[in-house]
């Protein structure tokens, strides 16, 4: 995980990025056309998600996820775009949990494929992940917990595509 920003910035990004076993496209269909899945496919993580204006599909779609962070039960509102061309998933938050604590909160999920051929059991593409923040306050931290669950997130998603298959 690489910091853009020091840690007494009022804002910044965070990025890190996750080897992928699974197909990056599969992955990204996950988020675009199952995203009512993703509990049953990272249940460490997520414990719901339901979608609270829009329909499942769609782009701008605003979906209300319950999730573990750290051990603790929190929600998150975002509002969905895609970029299917880039194989991009960008949530921008609205409420919740760590609207608490920041102005902007946006993650960046995109999933970009090897260009050679790896063979079976090695990563397929990688799953380059961005959190784009404003902090609320001065002393509030960056979110790099939220960073280390989105990259916790990830990999068992990857996991559970991977055994599906």
């Amino acid at each position: 995980m690489t910091t853009t920003v020091d840690a007494t910035a009022m804002s910044g990004k965070l990025e890190a990025e996750v080897e992928l076993h699974c197909s990056p496209a599969k992955f990204y269909d996950m988020f675009r056309n199952t995203a009512h899945h993703v509990p049953d496919r990272t249940p460490t993580h997520i414990k719901a998600v339901h979608v609270h204006e829009g329909d499942w599909d769609c782009h701008d779609t605003v979906k209300f996820w319950i999730y573990t962070c750290e051990g603790k039960l929190e929600v998150f509102k975002e509002r969905v775009e895609y970029d299917d061309a880039k194989k991009t998933v960008k949530l921008n938050g609205l409420e919740g949990d760590v609207m608490k604590l920041y102005k902007v909160y946006n993650v960046i999920y995109e999933f970009v494929a090897k260009e050679d051929d790896n063979g079976e059991g090695k990563p397929q593409g990688v799953a380059k992940l961005t959190i784009e923040y404003e902090k609320l306050k001065p002393d509030v931290p960056p979110p790099t917990k939220y960073m280390n669950f989105v990259t916790l997130h990830v990999k068992e998603a990857d996991a559970s595509l991977v055994k599906a298959a």
